[in-house]
């Protein structure tokens, strides 16, 4: 269900005019999602759903009781309201406690195309048809899944609070594959704007791939001169994000947290060509107007030139050490360099050229070690020509070391994060002493 912001803001205005509690938040979220996946030349599923989720908080002497709802009609919201009351007044009460926000001041953030047609399975099934046709072509199988939804979240609090976002999302992930199976490639895209999803240039780019006609060369396990193309750059900044704790680091759980207690906010952890950035107006992977709890994200960066700049605290713990608060960013932007990607290629004596990775997981937080495999497109890199397929690899790579040395940034570009993951935007990177662990039989 797509609510309008009057709508929400009526149903928020008559929860909180008759709470009981000594204050009282509602959040509302809902929206419509259409999805496709298509396999060897035909569409194999679709689905289309609407979802709308209501949740009381109830807020009584320190203590809060939630309940959640999915139907909006007076008795079911009458019931749910005085439930969470009643939670709240069995609860211990929270030492972390504090009291929700009032009004705040949001800076624009545009992620909605109001053209819901866009989004829906007829105009789905152009985009998929694009990419068989595509792989037909090239002799080359494609798979893939296209989604489109437009979704809302509202937010209000018996403080005075009110904030309502809405966005458009569509994303087309397309894997291509030789038809005996021995090879593959991939491309995507994530869009907040229909119009943008250039759905032929992603199956031409996962299908070149696919197409390479020389077997697929298997590397010794090592350390090797990588150079991530934009997709393979987000995930491991995603992770570097993650770990942005200011409690954990504090406490002395995480790579950002200093010898004898407090964070390194103010040094220099990073390469000084690293930057990465979140901003509610940015082009490119606009961050939402509203993070948790209605704190309002700012422009603002988290590594500016390697120094580690800001880490998102909760408002519990901004109150505890008297800081401010800091959202956590599901959107960032990794600053870009001059060098494109044939430039990056040609300089590499030898080396892999990395599509994407996959299955990443955090080993060790104090140390950033990251785990996970390549997929869909490794190429080895020779005397600066693409000589081969490579197979794919695990590797175990601490992200500290990784990023204290960038050899080379291309210009930066939006990369592909599924609808509902959040967006980014990404340069490819050249780098050295790139960890592989161990071979990997899949392609």
């Amino acid at each position: 269900m797509f609510l309008s912001r009057d709508d929400a803001k009526d149903i928020c205005d008559k929860l909180l005019a008759r709470t009981r509690a000594d204050a009282c938040v509602i959040e509302i979220d809902g929206g419509e999602d259409h999805s496709l996946r298509f396999s060897r030349g035909s569409a194999t599923t679709n689905t289309s759903a609407t979802s709308l989720s209501l949740k009381i908080s109830s807020h009584i002497n320190g203590r809060i009781g939630s309940v959640t709802t999915t139907h909006l009609d007076d008795k079911t919201l009458e019931t749910a309201q005085r439930r969470s009351e009643e939670i709240a007044r069995l609860l211990p009460e929270d030492p972390e406690y504090v009291s929700p926000l009032g009004p705040q001041h949001y800076e624009n953030s545009i992620r909605y195309h109001d053209a819901p047609k866009l989004l829906q399975l007829d105009a789905l099934v152009s985009h998929a048809q694009q990419a068989i046709e595509q792989g037909q072509l090239m002799n080359v199988e494609t798979y893939g899944c296209i989604n489109g939804a437009r979704r809302f979240d509202a937010l209000a609090t018996s403080n005075g609070l009110f904030s309502f976002e809405r966005r458009s999302e569509i994303d087309l992930s397309v894997t291509a594959r030789t038809r005996t199976d021995s090879w593959s490639g991939w491309a995507g895209a994530h869009e907040f704007f229909a119009p943008r999803l250039n759905s032929a240039q992603i199956a031409l780019a996962a299908c070149k791939k696919a197409a390479a006609s020389a077997a697929p060369k298997d590397l010794e396990p090592g350390s090797y001169t990588v150079i991530l193309e934009p997709d393979a750059t987000a995930e491991l900044a995603f992770w570097l994000m993650s770990a942005m704790d200011a409690r954990a680091a504090d406490e002395g759980r995480s790579f950002y947290a200093r010898p004898g207690g407090g964070s390194r906010i103010g040094e220099q952890l990073f390469d000084e060509k690293l930057t990465i950035r979140v901003s509610p107006g940015d082009s490119l992977a606009p961050e939402s107007s509203a993070g948790y709890e209605g704190v309002p994200h700012r422009s603002r960066d988290f590594i500016k030139n390697g120094v580690l700049r800001a880490l998102y605290r909760s408002r519990a713990w901004a109150h505890k050490t008297n800081a401010e608060p800091v959202p956590f960013a599901r959107n960032f932007i990794v600053e870009g360099g001059p060098t494109s990607l044939e430039e990056m290629i040609r300089a590499t004596k030898r080396g892999v050229l990395i599509t994407r990775l996959w299955y990443t997981n955090l080993l060790e937080p104090r140390a950033l070690l990251l785990t996970g495999l390549t997929r869909d497109g490794n190429f080895l890199i020779e005397n600066g020509r693409l000589t081969a397929p490579a197979s794919n690899m695990r590797f175990n790579q601490s992200l500290g070391k990784l990023f204290a040395g960038i050899e080379a940034l291309s210009p930066t570009q939006r990369t592909w994060r599924a609808v509902g993951a959040g967006a980014s935007a990404a340069p490819a990177l050249l780098l050295k002493d790139f960890v592989f662990s161990s071979q990997s039989s899949g392609i």
